[in-house]
């Protein structure tokens, strides 16, 4: 069963760089990494031999779109993911993300910077540990800078697109009057936000549409709840950011147990999800496309398994419209 979706690409606006439908989220290969005081930040242990198989069975797959950053497993996940494209930098599209501080010794993230200076430091820094010498997507991670500093950043910006070292940029946040700040800059090319089928972004991806940007979408699965394998009462393991979820994090409970709240909405829309012979996963994804042409879910992964469940999703493409109407109505 293979659909149109198979051959779609998206365009970084106006970049003309061209990615696919479906993208991947390198956070979790990047492994433990902490604030200060021991709080996890990464998804528990990665083997990187799996991840770096991981990625270049996504390559095979037609998935060419990777979205990390400097921070993830305090520059981990950028070298695991060089390593993955190292001889195969042709077949990939790249992103990453700066403005937070860490220190890749003690794999700990302390603060942030969002300074001019910084940017370039970072973007270096960067390169240096993807071994590459050009970047395609350049995001500012840190979603409430205020307006007046992110105006600097995006004028920096345009400087790193002229100078050669990225392709385009883009701010992950998810608050739309910021992201049209940044869409100002003539190679700003998308925003990444969040969104999946339990909970709605309509401003962000309205947004998107009106100023012709990509919306790279994190968190497509909530986390891995809508992955079908974070069973009521599973505790996380130690090491995994869901163990001890920030306030943002609220699909878990203490101990990355799903929030009733959150289950009972997943079930309540499985039937619909897992339709046509779906996963559960593969179902969240259909929900994103059918949401919007634009956008671009990036699921995060650890192993080759998730690699190919995630990519099995394009062909089943975009989940219909009456299907969309029927989810609607039962999370009501």
């Amino acid at each position: 069963m293979r659909t149109e979706t198979d051959r779609q690409t998206r365009v970084l606006g106006r970049s003309g760089i061209e990615v696919g439908a479906l993208g991947l989220g390198c956070w979790a290969i990047g492994g433990e990494w902490a604030t200060p005081d021991g709080s996890p930040l990464g998804w528990g242990k990665v083997d990187d031999d799996e991840s770096v198989a991981a990625v270049r069975r996504a390559l095979e797959l037609g998935v060419r779109f990777f979205d990390t950053a400097d921070v993830y497993g305090a520059g981990h996940s950028e070298r695991v993911l060089g390593k993955a494209l190292a001889g195969r930098w042709d077949e990939a599209v790249v992103a990453t993300k700066w403005g937070n501080l860490f220190d890749e010794r003690t794999r700990t993230m302390d603060g942030r910077d969002t300074s001019p200076a910084y940017a370039r430091a970072a973007l270096q820094a960067s390169l240096r540990r993807l071994g590459t010498d050009r970047i395609d997507l350049f995001q500012l991670h840190i979603g409430d800078t205020p307006s007046d500093e992110a105006a600097v950043l995006r004028e920096a910006c345009e400087g790193f697109v002229a100078e050669g070292l990225i392709g385009a940029y883009a701010w992950s946040t998810d608050d739309p009057e910021r992201a049209a700040l940044f869409a100002e800059g003539e190679h700003c090319a998308a925003v990444q936000h969040a969104c999946n089928v339990l909970e709605d972004a309509p401003r962000m991806l309205g947004l998107s549409e009106e100023r012709g940007l990509l919306s790279i979408i994190r968190s497509p699965l909530a986390m891995g709840l809508l992955a079908g394998r974070r069973e009521p009462g599973r505790r996380a393991e130690a090491g995994d950011i869901r163990s001890t979820p920030p306030e943002w994090l609220h699909w878990f409970e203490e101990g990355g147990v799903p929030s009733a709240h959150w289950a009972r909405r997943v079930e309540a829309i499985r039937e619909v999800l897992t339709a046509d012979g779906r996963t559960l996963a593969q179902g969240a994804i259909g929900w994103l496309w059918g949401r919007s042409a634009r956008a671009v879910p990036i699921p995060g992964f650890r192993t080759v398994a998730q690699v190919e469940e995630n990519a099995a999703a394009l062909t089943y493409g975009p989940l219909r419209p009456e299907q969309l109407e029927e989810i609607d109505g039962l999370l009501v």
